[in-house]
């Protein structure tokens, strides 16, 4: 027996236009349609720790996610269940204590750099997207997005990017592209990509009818 909802993983560094992909996917499918699931909402609770402990943290390893939880979650969508998602505050650097309730639909989105590095999630996953975009371009949206919505500093930024992001990416994220379905370059500017996207997922949900 198919399914009820369509896993969909969309993977890319930081910056490459995951969540503008994203965009372009639930403009098309529709919003009452579609379930998105942030990996970065997923960060490990760090109450235990002091503030000066938490920002210390490499947000951009493997280790840094609560993964069982988070394969648990998509298994329940997928299986047509609602969840409690967790809400991470990036200024506080931890996990808060309300949750957002994200109910089963159609399709469902699971956006994030690393999530092509769990196995368990992968196997969840019934379409499995790359987005490439230069890292040149990555690095200026990390930096505006950082400054303008998490309240960070140039400065921070600039030191959290060369400390830990770029070598996850060179380490974790980049190799991970080999897992893909569909490899999309330049992100949702790539108006022929989503419609091939668009046109796999209707299939998808043809076939869990």
């Amino acid at each position: 027996m198919k399914s009820k909802s369509c896993i969909i993983g969309i993977c890319g560094g930081s910056g490459s236009g995951k969540s503008t992909v994203t965009k372009e996917l639930v403009d098309l499918v529709g919003r009452e349609n579609v379930s998105i699931i942030e990996q970065d909402s997923y960060y490990k609770d760090q109450s235990n720790l002091e503030f000066e402990e938490r920002v210390k943290t490499n947000y951009d390893h493997p280790f840094a996610f609560d993964n069982d939880l988070l394969v648990s979650q998509i298994k329940d969508l997928k299986d047509g269940k609602a969840i409690e998602k967790p809400i991470y505050d990036f200024s506080e650097h931890n996990r808060k204590k309300d949750t957002e309730l994200i109910e089963p639909k159609e399709v469902v989105i699971l956006e994030g750099i690393l999530i092509f590095n769990e196995e368990e999630l992968r196997d969840l996953m019934d379409i499995k997207v790359f987005v490439d975009t230069d890292s040149d371009v990555r690095i200026i949206r990390r930096i505006l997005r950082d400054i303008k919505e998490r309240g960070r500093s140039l400065d921070s930024v600039i030191m959290q990017y060369m400390t830990t992001v770029r070598p996850a990416h060179l380490q974790f994220v980049e190799p991970s592209k080999r897992y893909a379905d569909i490899i999309i370059p330049e992100g949702g500017k790539n108006k022929v990509a989503i419609d091939l996207l668009y046109q796999k997922i209707k299939s998808e949900l043809e076939e869990n009818l």
